[in-house]
């Protein structure tokens, strides 16, 4: 069972964070989740999570502005440094001295910038369809299959929304599913869990308004290897986000990580593969340090 409260990380502007926690006691094994979007909210990651092993305190978060978590700010108030400060704040409200992180797809890149903005307060890291290193410009030519389910990607948006709209960040969401969820199989459930998923736009509006600056901290290989932190890089090999190329140069780069590489597996590899999913992730978590 999970628990649901807000946690105020901000005076200046005021930000309130949803988060939902499976508390598992005094246990000192705890787990921060990041999702991804950055327009979405954490549901989508609930499952397989929640079936994590006893002992685990697992510590779900909306980013600000995502989900039911703090929105209408200035465009300038998003940005991937207030998004890691704010989950800073959230461990000292929380009073978790250092949890273990996982961030996914564009969560990622923000669980990047909090382990080298925190260091400290971070045990180990798991970077979830995400990658260390930036994305070629050419990183999936001549592949028919990711051409031709993005090109499919052709469901209307509802007629009431615009671009920048909760309404279109869904749709888009629903059109992009069978480029996320590789199996079809695992389709039908996955466009049952968006359904609940709490969609908006800020970010998307933000960056419309500005650049936004990277989500992925500068120098980003450099400073995660001279942490020495134990890292796991989860990916599906047929993700279609991230490519899975880019594990095996970051294995080369950062002598501390590890990989898992789920077959059958899209973006969406805990859809894709849940079961395998979690037991790696497990596997991860449970090693000796």
């Amino acid at each position: 069972m999970l628990v649901e409260r807000t946690v105020r990380v901000s005076d200046d502007p005021v930000v309130e964070l949803f988060v939902a926690e499976r508390d598992q006691g005094d246990t000192e094994r705890v787990l921060l989740i990041v999702h991804g979007g950055p327009d979405w909210d954490h549901t989508y990651l609930r499952e397989p999570l929640v079936q994590l092993g006893a002992g685990w305190r697992l510590v779900f978060v909306d980013l600000r502005g995502c989900g039911r978590s703090t929105t209408g700010l200035a465009h300038t108030d998003y940005t991937p440094v207030a998004a890691a400060a704010d989950l800073v704040t959230l461990l000292d409200v929380l009073e978790l001295d250092q949890v273990d992180v996982l961030g996914f797809s564009y969560g990622g890149l923000l669980a990047q910038r909090l382990a080298v903005t925190a260091p400290e307060r971070i045990r180990r890291l798991i970077i979830a369809s995400s990658s260390v290193l930036p994305v070629p410009a050419d990183a999936f030519r001549g592949w028919t299959e990711r051409d031709a389910r993005l090109a499919a990607q052709s469901a209307p948006v509802e007629e009431d929304s615009q671009p920048c709209t909760a309404a279109a960040t869904r749709a888009d969401a629903v059109a992009s599913a069978t480029a996320n969820v590789w199996r079809a199989a695992a389709l039908p459930g996955y466009l049952r869990r968006l359904q609940d998923v709490r969609f908006s736009a800020e970010w998307s509006t933000a960056w419309l308004a500005g650049p936004l600056p990277p989500a992925r901290p500068d120098q980003a290989v450099e400073r995660l290897r001279a942490l020495g932190k134990p890292i796991l890089l989860l990916h599906g090999r047929q993700d279609m986000t991230f490519p899975v190329a880019l594990v095996e140069p970051m294995l080369a780069l950062l002598p501390s990580a590890r990989a898992a590489i789920l077959e059958e597996a899209g973006h969406m590899a805990h859809i894709d593969q849940p079961a395998a999913w979690l037991a790696a992730l497990q596997t991860f978590l449970d090693a000796p340090e």
